[in-house]
């Protein structure tokens, strides 16, 4: 599976914190929604792929969401922290049982390897 996932022009990969922008419908009004987290897992190929972003929310509970690259509800995908150089698995599920200090590491592993 690729590291890294392609959405209008914006490149991100597992492991980068990111912003995305949806499109939310209630009733006759539309608004945007976004949601802020770490890239954990990308599934799919062509027009099926998705990807899980995680982030932790009030009273550390950890919540999920599953994004869908082709969904036309999808506005806006936006990198806020790179964290890719410090990753080295396609599916980051175990930094569900990890702490946020933990999950830190993850970005020093990065610093440390572009400054060789």
């Amino acid at each position: 599976m690729s590291l890294f996932i392609t959405h209008k022009d914006t490149n991100f990969g597992i492991g980068d914190k990111v912003k995305v922008v949806l499109k939310v419908k209630e009733g006759a009004k539309e608004r945007s929604q976004a949601f802020e987290g770490i890239v954990i897992a990308a599934k799919g190929s062509h027009g099926n792929r998705t990807f899980t972003v995680r982030k932790i929310g009030v009273h550390n509970v950890g919540i999920e969401r599953i994004f869908q690259l082709g969904s036309p509800f999808l506005e806006s995908v936006s990198v806020v922290k790179k964290g890719t150089a410090g990753v080295r698995r396609a599916k980051l599920y175990y930094t569900r049982h990890k702490s946020a200090k933990e999950i830190e590491e993850i970005y020093s592993r990065a610093k440390t390897k572009s400054k060789k």
